[in-house]
């Protein structure tokens, strides 16, 4: 199940919502999201380059995504372990029944109670 090229080109063809941060030619950031149009999203991979991190990227993808999901009753977001405070900040919160599963043991471990 690893990430290599061909599953990660798959992966973003397949999202609804698609956010690439560009410095010139080089790519620095990228997100993605799932939305059914109506009711329900679901924000991935928010993803910037660590020397790029702390300049604000993250914040103005997601304020972006939120902005197009302005109309939906209700935004998931899928969070790093360490990245659960930023997103709280952005008004993000915890899920009394937000529920997985996940394939790999290891990340059963890090993601689950």
């Amino acid at each position: 199940m690893g990430h290599n090229n061909e599953k990660i080109e798959e992966i973003y063809k397949a999202s609804t919502h698609v956010v690439l941060v560009k410095n010139d030619d080089e790519i620095i950031a990228v997100a993605r999201a799932l939305s059914d149009g109506v009711f329900n999203a679901a924000i991935y991979d928010v993803v910037v380059k660590e020397k790029h991190q702390g300049q604000g990227i993250a914040k103005r993808i997601l304020e972006e995504f939120l902005n197009e999901f302005d109309s939906l009753s209700c935004i998931h977001l899928i969070s790093t372990t360490e990245n659960v405070e930023f997103y709280r900040k952005l008004g993000f919160k915890k899920l009394k029944t937000g529920m997985a599963i996940y394939r790999s043991l290891k990340l059963e471990n890090e993601y689950t109670e």
